[in-house]
């Protein structure tokens, strides 16, 4: 992406809060790009697969819902320790988790965050199938944050922050080791790329992305249970990170943006008058069918590196004409 979209996009990010009067979808869309952008970097430049993401968010949400209302915790400390846990279980699950491949690494990663539903709908710590409630809002030396415009644009520095860490990550040594790693294993093992270290780098890195959104979300809605962070959702990270193209920075946030907004406009449908009781749950179902199956069939690469391969070859035919002009 050019330099000029991007600063027209965070031009537009940063007044966005200013004009909505509820942010909860604004709020909920960032919070989804920065787990996207993790999933991306995960799938994308290593060349792994995770559909348990999810996992990683309720790690989040149980920090700061089991931090602040059991243990009374301070709101800001729960916060910061979130992404850390995050990270930390990342690296725990992934240390034998990451030694499967392909499909067998997906189910893997499903059947971590299925374990996390169970413990929370059965350990009475973690809400024991009722949920935690009464999460306090967020507070910074002794300031509450009533203002929802506070959460958007926490959120947003967060997002940013990531895509930063993933731009300076993918461009550094280890960067262009762990692409090495979705091209072939054994040929970086072979150029000294250290394997499962590196993909323990990029899962703890994902990790703690997801994990500051999960805390985030429990506090712009103070209330987490197992059913908050349902396999469905994290199917729907997958589809979002493939629409906005694997391997590329900026694809989970386009991939996000686009694919929630479509899901509003099906909402929107199945509100309207006439349509049956059970026409929005089927509408979200196939609204993420639809769009993978398009996409995968039309645009296989994804949004981002489909326009970026676009004007790569607008440029190499432009080429010849400057050459012979200049001539």
């Amino acid at each position: 992406m050019t330099r000029i979209v991007i600063a027209l996009a965070a031009v537009a990010a940063a007044i966005a809060p200013l004009l909505l009067t509820d942010q909860t979808f604004f709020v909920q869309t960032a919070l989804t790009a920065l787990v996207v952008t993790g999933l991306s970097l995960f799938m994308g430049y290593a060349g792994q697969a995770s559909l348990g993401q999810g996992a990683f968010v309720a790690v989040g949400g149980l920090t700061v819902a089991v931090g602040t209302v059991t243990l009374g915790i301070p709101p800001l400390v729960a916060l910061v320790a979130a992404p850390v846990l995050g990270a930390l279980v990342a690296t725990l699950v992934g240390w034998p988790l990451l030694r499967l491949r392909g499909h067998y690494l997906a189910f893997g990663s499903l059947a971590v965050l299925l374990i996390i539903q169970t413990v929370m709908a059965t350990a009475p710590l973690f809400g024991a199938g009722v949920g935690i409630f009464g999460i306090p809002p967020l507070s910074v030396a002794g300031l509450v944050v009533t203002d929802q415009r506070v959460y958007s644009y926490v959120a947003l520095a967060a997002l940013a922050a990531a895509l930063l860490v993933c731009h300076n990550l993918v461009r550094s040594r280890f960067g262009r080791g762990i692409r090495a790693l979705a091209g072939s294993e054994s040929a970086a093992a072979s150029s000294g790329v250290p394997i499962l270290r590196s993909k323990l780098t990029v899962f703890a890195v994902a990790g703690g992305f997801a994990g500051f959104a999960g805390a985030l979300g429990a506090f712009f809605t103070p209330y987490v249970s197992q059913d908050t962070y349902p396999p469905f959702v994290s199917f729907g990270y997958v589809v979002m990170a493939v629409v906005g193209g694997l391997g590329s920075v900026w694809g989970g946030v386009v991939g996000t943006l686009a694919l929630s907004l479509w899901l509003q406009v099906l909402s929107a449908l199945s509100a309207t008058p006439g349509m049956p009781a059970a026409a929005g749950p089927i509408l979200q179902y196939a609204g993420y069918g639809i769009v993978l199956v398009v996409f995968l069939l039309f645009v296989p690469r994804g949004i981002v590196p489909t326009l970026a391969g676009l004007r790569g070859r607008r440029r190499m035919r432009a080429a010849p004409a400057m050459a012979v002009a200049g001539s």
